[in-house]
């Protein structure tokens, strides 16, 4: 299949000037934040993305153990590495905060473009515990890695007098998002263009503001045909549907969506049950409390803590080998907890938005299996 690795190979002799900056390109920059850049300023007084592979190179053996998505990661930062096109690009500001007591995971990097241009990557969820609990608690309130990055583009915008563009995938589109809308007014406009892909949206209230209203032209927000990261938990903006080849939560992936001539293959729509799975999820989601929210949220990762996992990455890698530890850390939960739980989840299943927990855990599934 024909995907981001591809067209970098495939393009990696052109310079900005005979191919200018396009979707593809912030693709590729959101990807390279993923990768770990502790000991790049070390490495060098004027890093660049060959800095970035030189550095990998030399510690590779620090991280033998990886995702298969992480070491697409890899993959696309070697390639880039070596290219004509990415590989003089100086990256400054690297910032990776994670604060388990705060439930916070923020980390993001600024490229510096030929013409001077400041892309600024926030990488999406990590498997830390911090990162994954900051992603539930968006869906009832304004988490801390939202507020940093509107301080992160602030201070960019302060140390440069060229163009911004905001990007990231997962968490980091979402963060991207979040940035623009919440900027102060004189940094706002020096923003050329956010790109989301397959990031949770915003919440009504951001959504309706005259803040997002002023920047929605300027937004691109890329999200796979049964997508489940990108439209559930907040409302969604304005998005475009680009084709994986994955099935269920797979099409989380980027390296997953299908490129063609230089552009992702767009479809018309998302798929009939992901927009009836999700719109009554959403649904279900506005008529609970923040309280009602906050509680679920807790219990999720009180049973999460409960199976002794010092991250995601087991669940991640097999949910569904992790079933029976999942249900008897419930059941180790104090009956009031259960109880109040059981009535919340059971209200769910009752109405049109169980078929979204439904259409979710096939996609979880069917993932594990294929």
């Amino acid at each position: 299949m024909y995907n981001i690795h591809s067209h970098v190979q495939d393009i990696r002799g052109e310079t900005f000037t005979t191919r200018p900056f396009d979707t593809l390109d912030s693709l590729v920059l959101t990807q390279l934040s993923y990768m770990p850049m502790e000991g790049l300023s070390e490495a060098s007084d004027k890093p660049t993305v060959r800095t970035l592979g030189e550095l990998y190179l030399s510690q590779i053996n620090k991280h033998p153990l990886s995702s298969s998505y992480q070491r697409n990661c890899n993959e696309l930062a070697l390639l880039c590495a070596t290219s004509t096109r990415y590989a003089a690009l100086p990256i400054q500001n690297f910032v990776n905060h994670i604060d388990p007591d705060q439930e916070t995971q923020f980390c993001a990097c600024t490229f510096v473009l030929p013409g001077g241009e400041h892309y600024i990557a926030f990488r999406g969820t990590d498997v830390s515990i911090a990162g994954w609990k900051e992603d539930f608690n968006m869906s009832f309130m304004t988490v801390p890695a939202q507020q940093q990055a509107a301080r992160y583009v602030e201070e960019t915008a302060d140390a440069c007098s060229e163009p911004i563009y905001l990007g990231g995938h997962s968490k980091g589109g979402n963060l991207a998002l979040y940035a623009a809308c919440h900027v102060t007014p004189d940094v706002q406009p020096r923003i050329a263009k956010v790109y989301s892909f397959d990031g949770p949206g915003l919440d009504k209230q951001s959504l309706d503001s005259p803040a997002y209203q002023a920047v929605r032209e300027r937004i691109q927000s890329w999200i796979p045909q049964s997508s489940v990261v990108g439209m559930l938990l907040c409302y969604h903006p304005d998005y475009k549907v680009v084709r994986s080849k994955a099935i269920g939560l797979m099409q989380h992936d980027v390296f997953t969506w299908q490129i063609e001539n230089g552009r992702f293959k767009e479809l018309d729509e998302l798929t009939f049950s992901t927009r009836v799975s999700n719109e009554a999820f959403n649904h279900w989601l506005d008529q609970q409390t923040a309280e009602e929210r906050r509680f679920l949220v807790d219990v999720i990762f009180k049973i999460v803590s409960g199976i002794g996992v010092t991250d995601f990455s087991p669940l991640v890698e097999d949910l569904k080998g992790q079933t029976q530890k999942l249900f008897s850390a419930f059941h180790h939960l104090d009956f009031e907890t259960r109880t109040k739980a059981v009535r919340l989840l059971a209200g769910l299943l009752s109405t049109e938005a169980g078929f979204a927990v439904k259409q979710l855990l096939a996609s979880v599934f069917r993932t594990q299996e294929s």
